[in-house]
């Protein structure tokens, strides 16, 4: 059965069926003046007054069998499927939006790998260091060398006074480095202990402060893969006397 219902804007009547309505909630779109309006609100009694009929290409299309129809009168265009009938692009858009954001964290993952890495992958790839290094430019870091202490020992020391000043310490050091590309000199940690081999003094060196004027020239090429670097170091102890000591390597953060 079909009802007949009134654009509330242009007071066009068009006919309509139960289905066409039940599809929105009752929300058509005039074929004449194209306003949304509440097709159930404005539903009018056939009988109760003569009604000029016009033909609504939009809601013509909920009927299968004039789909056709409305398909060859339309004019060149327009859509086969009428404005109201069309799903909402919320969908589309919030797939947009997912994919921009997992785009946004994959770079972002990436640019920290690059980051945390940036070391490793100047060695292994040294056609990116000018690419590290222009990024490092505008994130304020640099391109270290790479640190493994894992791959770095200290195979051999030893620690005597020194026989021209009673009041001096020399530590002697031999640094290998087991890596098969470059590391950076790691900083040494040196423990005097007495008697009991309780710490009485405690002492970072790094290696500005224990490599001498040559090598310090050269410390920004590293220690080369698979080599030994040999350390002589003077140290005053302040007047600590001590009777052993305790050697350790590691990288600062």
């Amino acid at each position: 059965m079909s009802l007949v219902t009134r654009c509330q804007v242009c007071a066009t009547a068009f006919r309509v069926q139960r289905a066409q309505l039940a599809a929105r909630g009752g929300k058509v779109r005039c074929g004449k003046c194209g306003a949304i309006f509440d097709g159930v609100a404005g539903l009018v009694d056939e009988g109760a007054a003569p009604l000029r009929l016009e033909p609504s290409p939009q809601l013509g299309l909920f009927d299968p069998t004039r789909r056709g129809q409305a398909a060859e009168t339309q004019p060149a265009g327009e859509s086969d499927v009428p404005e109201f009938l069309l799903e909402e692009p919320t969908n589309r858009r919030v797939a947009w939006l997912w994919t921009l954001a997992a785009l946004a964290a994959a770079a972002a993952l990436l640019a920290q790998v690059g980051y945390r890495y940036r070391a490793e992958i100047a060695v292994l790839a040294p056609a990116t260091r000018g690419a590290l290094e222009a990024a490092c430019t505008v994130a304020r870091c640099r391109v270290p060398l790479p640190r493994r202490p894992e791959l770095m020992s200290i195979d051999a020391s030893d620690l005597q006074t020194d026989a021209r000043a009673d009041n001096l310490i020399v530590l002697n050091a031999l640094l290998r480095n087991r890596a098969p590309f470059p590391q950076e000199y790691p900083a040494l940690e040196l423990t005097l202990t007495d008697d009991a081999e309780k710490p009485v003094l405690r002492r970072v060196l790094l290696p500005s402060q224990y490599l001498d004027r040559v090598r310090s020239n050269a410390a920004a090429q590293g220690i080369p893969p698979g080599s030994e670097v040999v350390l002589r170091v003077n140290l005053d102890p302040g007047g600590v006397r001590a009777t052993g000591y305790r050697l350790y390597l590691f990288f600062p953060q």
